[in-house]
C-alpha cells in the first residue's frame, strides 16, 4: 500500500507545528523529501509560485491538498510522494483548507500521472480521508495501514 511505501521511505511527518501561513506550511511538507534528496529547496518555491500564480488548486477535496509544481522541473531529483499531516487546518483562502499534504514529486510527466492515479485511489477507499483526519502520530497511522 501506498502509505506503507511512504513510512518506510521515512517520507510522513505528523506535526503539531503551526505554520503561520500556507507558503511556510508547504515548505514544512517538502522538508523529508529535501532530507532524502529527491527534491533540492528550489521546487518548493515554483510550487509556492505556482499556488500564488493558479490559486489553491492544489487542495484537491476538502483538508486535502497535493502540492506540486511542473512535472518536469529540474529541481526533481526522484520520484516519490510525502506525507505531512498537520493538527490544524493550514488555510489557503475562502472554502480552501487542508490537514493532509501528500507533496508529489516526479521526474517525469509519466510519473506524475502515476503518482496523481495512485494517490487518488488510495484516497478514494472508503473512509480514509476522515481515519487519517484523526491520526496523532506515526503508531494510529501504522494502525490504519495494519487494518487496510
Amino acid at each position: 500500500m501506498m502509505l506503507q511505501d511512504m513510512l518506510a521511505k521515512d517520507l510522513v511527518e505528523i506535526t503539531d507545528r503551526k505554520p503561520k501561513d500556507w507558503q511556510e506550511a508547504l515548505k514544512i511538507a517538502a522538508e523529508k523529501l529535501v532530507e532524502h534528496g529527491y527534491i533540492k529547496e528550489a521546487y518548493i518555491d515554483e510550487i509556492i509560485k505556482n499556488v500564488e500564480d493558479n490559486g489553491p488548486y492544489i487542495v484537491i477535496v476538502p483538508g486535502v491538498a497535493m502540492p506540486h509544481a511542473n512535472a518536469k522541473s529540474d529541481n526533481v531529483v526522484g520520484t516519490a510522494i510525502g506525507f505531512t499531516k498537520f493538527n490544524d487546518s493550514v488555510d489557503f483562502g475562502p472554502d480552501s483548507h487542508a490537514k493532509l499534504f501528500f507533496t508529489l514529486a516526479a521526474r517525469d510527466p509519466d510519473e506524475h500521472l502515476k503518482n496523481i492515479g495512485e494517490l487518488s485511489d488510495m484516497l478514494m477507499t472508503d473512509g480514509l480521508i476522515e481515519k487519517l483526519m484523526d491520526v496523532k502520530n506515526i503508531d494510529d497511522l501504522k494502525e490504519i495501514i495494519g487494518s487496510d
